[in-house]
């Protein structure tokens, strides 16, 4: 493991885990939910959203989570369409998020700001910032429970929840295996990396040509 490249990525991490998990929360209560709002997740705080344990797994395996949002469906005036938008403000912040440090990356590059030392180190974390950002937004879309996917999926598929609470308990499992053969079997089965590369260049070359 490459451990400056590593520390290089731990600010990209806890922003967009902390900006996903505010928008979750963020989203439910404006769609009439206080649930999260009284938990004390609206807030850019990140010790309130970093799951210990999830953030060790990330930083070591590449896998991991933050702490879940929670709200109650009875507080949702149509909980199938506003349980897909709660469970789409986190991935889109990611996506925003990324987009934005992006911009910052390609103005530091096209005002050919001195990249040594200290602004060498900004310009390292700024960069893979992004693209953690758009690796997480990715992820998230993918959808297979607990991913933010899932609920969008569920909700567009209008599954009965009986269905649902059948299908939920292989997801965890499912998801758990495929990164695995992936991380150690030349297969890839989920392209999050390739996808989030792709997006990452679409937005560091979008206009350079014109």
């Amino acid at each position: 493991m490459n451990w400056q490249s590593t520390l290089y990525m731990i600010p990209g991490i806890l922003l967009g885990l902390t900006i996903h998990e505010y928008c979750h929360a963020l989203c439910a209560w404006k769609l009439g939910d206080s649930t999260a709002r009284d938990q004390g997740r609206i807030t850019l705080n990140p010790l309130k959203h970093i799951d210990p344990l999830g953030f060790l797994f990330i930083i070591i395996v590449g896998f991991g989570w933050a702490k879940p949002v929670q709200f109650n469906p009875g507080n949702l005036s149509n909980f199938r369409r506003d349980r897909a938008l709660i469970a789409a403000a986190g991935p889109l912040s990611n996506l925003v998020l990324g987009v934005l440090l992006v911009l910052v990356v390609r103005a530091m590059l096209h005002f050919q700001v001195d990249i040594g030392g200290h602004t060498g180190t900004l310009f390292a974390v700024l960069y893979r910032g992004a693209f953690i950002n758009f690796v997480l937004f990715v992820f998230n879309l993918f959808p297979i429970p607990p991913l933010d996917g899932s609920h969008i999926a569920f909700s567009g598929l209008n599954l009965k929840p009986e269905i649902e609470d059948r299908i939920r308990p292989f997801g965890m499992p499912a998801l758990i295996g495929i990164l695995i053969v992936q991380r150690f079997v030349d297969i890839t089965i989920l392209p999050i990396g390739r996808i989030a590369w792709t997006i990452f260049e679409f937005f560091m070359l979008a206009g350079v040509a014109a």
